[in-house]
């Protein structure tokens, strides 16, 4: 009796801390995508939307192209590439973070060469992105670099001074991160590391070209893009290699997967229907056609936040995606 007593208290603890770490986080607040467009005519900017299309909001409107928009995981802030830089450093695309709202927009990184692709570590302290070397290691080659959130400590960490490593993605308990590099006479694969750039192992096989990793929330599947049936379309396979399955299947391109927090959906950017668009699919690949964006501009880069699966770094470590799970089974821990 006594420990079902116990095990119910810490349930109704449990219980109130997510639910204060709830309202702290705005979980009742609408799950968001956040993309790029050119709807302007004249340069990509950053929006979001809810997920089903309705209330598209401009976030960024400046001189140069914002892109590849990447949340941190409470969803408080938003890092994304942009060429809008000094003109000392020739326009070369940088890394900037800004508030969700569009606030407060500031640069992280200020190498000379280019920086692209940032993606967020799951626990909010340390951004992975793609660039060409530091002033120590601008050998004319891509590579996978790490720095903390504010843009502080950049360390490169892929191996290899001579081959191209490219668009970084963290696994959910941050402990891997999967990239795209071309070595091995091969074409460009999907490669898996650990955090700290340790045992690269690749994880596609074919001859192909191979994009956009995207781990699946519970980290036992990546999402990518591949041309391997000739066509741009979006694959996904066991972190460690195996079951590759193709999820599109049309004669146009699909590219840029991105999996909902719960690991229902992938969200995509198609020209199926003329002008590049996001649509939504199950992570099965049945009903695709679910379009959500239909201005007749081109979008791109979509990014899925939903408030209710928020990571809170401080003063709560808690990610009601994984750690709810985990919480649950300490418990049953507890009362046995």
């Amino acid at each position: 009796m006594y420990r079902r007593s116990n095990l119910a208290y810490f349930i109704l603890v449990s219980v109130f801390a997510l639910g204060l770490t709830s309202l702290m986080l705005g979980v009742d607040a609408q799950a968001q995508i956040a993309f790029s467009s050119e709807r302007d005519g004249r340069r990509l900017d950053l929006y979001v939307m809810d997920t089903d299309g309705k209330n598209q909001q401009r976030l960024t409107e400046h001189p140069g192209h914002d892109w590849e928009p990447s949340w941190s995981p409470d969803g408080k802030h938003i890092a994304f590439t942009s060429s809008e830089a000094k003109d000392i450093e020739r326009k070369r695309p940088q890394i900037y973070v800004m508030d969700a709202d569009g606030k407060n927009r500031r640069r992280l990184s200020n190498e000379f060469l280019s920086k692209w692709h940032p993606s967020w570590s799951p626990n909010g302290k340390r951004i992975a992105f793609t660039s060409t070397g530091g002033k120590t290691t601008g050998d004319g080659h891509w590579h996978i670099y790490v720095m903390d959130a504010d843009g502080g400590n950049p360390q490169k960490i892929s191996n290899g001074n001579s081959v191209d490593n490219w668009d970084p993605s963290w696994s959910p308990n941050g402990k891997r991160i999967a990239f795209v590099s071309r070595r091995d006479g091969r074409g460009r694969g999907i490669f898996v590391m650990e955090a700290d750039g340790k045992n690269e192992q690749r994880v596609t096989e074919d001859l192909s070209d191979e994009w956009h990793p995207s781990w699946s929330p519970d980290g036992e599947r990546i999402a990518f893009t591949s041309n391997m049936a000739g066509n741009w379309e979006i694959y996904v396979i066991n972190a460690d290699g195996g079951n590759q399955r193709r999820l599109t299947k049309n004669p146009h391109s699909d590219w840029a997967p991105s999996w909902s927090p719960d690991g229902k959906r992938i969200v995509f950017v198609s020209t199926r229907d003329g002008n590049k668009d996001i649509y939504v699919m199950n992570a099965d690949g049945a009903r695709q056609v679910r379009r959500r964006t239909k201005d007749g501009s081109d979008d791109t880069d979509p990014a899925w936040f939903d408030p209710a699966f928020a990571v809170e770094v401080a003063p709560f470590a808690v990610s009601s995606a994984g750690k709810k799970l985990t919480m649950w089974g300490w418990l049953k821990q507890v009362d046995k």
